[in-house]
């Protein structure tokens, strides 16, 4: 059987397998000598009224084994959407949402094509696979849409416009090959609190209050120093802040094993970008941190860095997670660090905070801002010292985000009570 048969068997295999036909659960393997790719185990869902999303990214192998092409040397990675239509209404799923610069199918044959005869084979192919719009009421659809690689996790944005209605799914998913140095079920799934500690807030002035009495700053591990302000409170998790964060830039960190520790110390020397590079553990509620993020720019010594930990604490009903950010503006080498490597922070910690803050306000999930007392202020001039003695100031605020899966406008965004901590900070901090 032909390279083209085999890819148009897998196709319907997968197709018919995915449209819930029980009868169809072969797979071309022994005609072809390949398999059906098992990114199908890997889909995530989502449900809202009467529509079903479910999406799933590819690895380089997989993509190249459905699209008979090495996408990934092209930065292209497919993403498999599935909509459930069960609402009395079609809709058009918008392809910008998954990536406003998107790969058409013909400008991804093309980079692959070399006569005419292939490009139009080839072009044909992708069309073939692709997601095809609209939704009708009562059917389901499926296909790839085409979108840049992402070697770390993967923001997959649905956006589906009816008529007079839009329905938005943010989904984080994984992408293979990465070592995330947290795991979903692990994380945002796991029960680190007795049903009796986890107090849920519902008045605003009381859980401020709460927050106020967190402990001020992270701890190396046996507790026994000091280091890092807690300065950020995160009201959400993988459903609306950690999408969020993702669609802002901000990506998970890798763990440390052998392969990210090399690349670290490379591109520590070289100056290279590392948008996955791991940090260090920091401590709260005597463990590190649940999980960590970042946003960096082009070289591994700048990026603002957030670790976070899932409290005791609710606040109407969702997570409240306790963090700590800062601006690394330098690298240097220590055998201090298991990955050979130490950052340098900004010393205004404040600016990061408040930089987030401001960053999430374009999120589209941002539903609250406010403050907390924290740390307490440290002056330019009398600074404290983190746990690697790099100084920092602070006007002792923890900012507080709040989130929501609907999306919030700029002029929607409600203020807890108090001061707001960009004010603050200018007033305070000497």
């Amino acid at each position: 059987m032909n390279r083209v048969a085999c890819l148009t068997l897998a196709v319907f295999v997968m197709a018919t397998a995915l449209g819930g036909d029980a009868s169809a659960q072969s797979t071309p393997s022994e005609a072809c000598g390949a398999r059906v790719p098992d990114y199908l185990s890997r889909a995530v869902t989502r449900v809202d009224g009467g529509l079903r999303v479910s999406v799933a990214v590819l690895s380089t192998e997989e993509s190249e084994r459905v699209y008979g092409a090495p996408l990934s040397s092209k930065a292209i990675q497919p993403v498999w959407v599935r909509i459930e239509n069960h609402d009395d209404r079609a809709y058009y799923m918008l392809f910008p949402g998954l990536d406003p610069d998107f790969f058409p199918a013909s400008e991804a044959a093309e980079a692959f094509g070399t006569t005419p005869a292939q490009q139009a084979e080839l072009t044909r192919r992708f069309r073939d696979l692709g997601f095809r719009n609209p939704v009708l009421a009562g059917t389901t659809t499926q296909g790839f849409v085409l979108t840049h690689l992402d070697a770390g996790g993967k923001l997959v944005q649905i956006d589906l416009v009816g008529s007079g209605v839009a329905k938005t799914f943010a989904i984080l998913t994984g992408v293979p090959g990465f070592r995330a140095d947290f795991h979903e079920s692990q994380v945002f799934k796991r029960e680190f609190y007795a049903p009796d500690e986890v107090v849920d807030y519902d008045d605003d002035t009381v859980f401020l209050a709460a927050l106020e009495r967190l402990p001020c700053c992270v701890t190396n591990k046996d507790g026994s120093r000091n280091g890092d302000p807690l300065n950020l409170v995160v009201v959400g998790g993988i459903d609306d802040a950690v999408p969020a964060l993702v669609r802002r830039g901000w990506r998970p960190t890798e763990q440390k094993w052998t392969g990210s520790v090399i690349r670290t110390v490379t591109s520590a020397l070289s100056g290279d970008r590392y948008p996955n590079a791991p940090v260090s553990d920091l401590y709260l509620y005597g463990r590190a941190q649940d999980f960590a993020l970042q946003k960096a720019r082009d070289t591994v010594h700048q990026r603002n860095h957030l670790r976070l930990w899932l409290s005791p604490m609710r606040y109407r009903g969702k997570d409240v997670w306790v963090g700590q950010i800062s601006r690394d503006i330098g690298s240097r080498m220590t055998t201090a660090s298991s990955t050979l490597t130490t950052h340098k922070i900004d010393p205004d910690v404040d600016e990061a905070r408040n930089a987030l803050a401001e960053d999430m306000a374009y999120s589209q999930n941002l539903s609250k801002l406010g403050a907390a007392r924290g740390v307490g202020v440290a002056s330019k001039a009398s600074p404290r010292e983190n746990l690697t003695t790099d100084p920092y100031y602070t006007d002792g605020l923890r900012v507080v985000l709040v989130f929501d899966r609907k999306p919030t406008s700029l002029t929607a965004i409600e203020f807890l009570p108090g001061d707001l901590p960009i004010a603050r900070s200018k007033r305070n901090v000497p």
